[in-house]
């Protein structure tokens, strides 16, 4: 009997070892053109989840600035841009906070979470009242 507990401890211990999470660097997919625009880092800082862009793959815009930012973003690099903010583990995905599109100049509501089928994709879903819209990104595996 000591053995069979002893095993089942093991086998949950290492499946929560190897199930993946949300933190790490993710391809953005454009859910308009299909197009790969971005690498960003999804991290947690003082418990909250933010995401940060650490790559821009068009080499016309490495150097673009946030124009239609707000605040202290004006005018900054969109390279080492904080478009995700404060979002907190709530089940299965991560909310409560927002995502900025730097191009458009819009924030909205965000949820994320990885995709039930593939957990090399990360559902990213913004809000504006009940409407809203869904990008999948690409883990990069380092």
């Amino acid at each position: 009997m000591k053995n069979k507990i002893a095993v089942l401890v093991l086998c949950l211990i290492s499946c929560s070892m190897f199930a993946q999470d949300i933190f790490g660097k993710w391809k953005t997919i454009d859910d308009e053109t299909g197009e790969a625009k971005s690498i960003v880092k999804i991290y947690k800082e003082n418990g909250k989840v933010f995401g940060k862009i650490v790559d821009i793959l068009n080499p016309d815009r490495k150097d673009a600035l946030c124009i239609k930012c707000e605040g202290d973003d004006k005018d900054k690099p969109i390279m080492g841009f904080v478009l995700i903010r404060n979002l907190e583990k709530d089940g299965r995905y991560y909310e409560g906070g927002t995502i900025f599109d730097p191009q458009k100049g819009k924030k909205y509501k965000c949820r994320l979470g990885l995709d039930e089928d593939n957990e090399d994709l990360l559902q990213v879903r913004g809000y504006v009242a009940f409407f809203y819209a869904t990008q999948y990104w690409e883990r990069i595996k380092d």
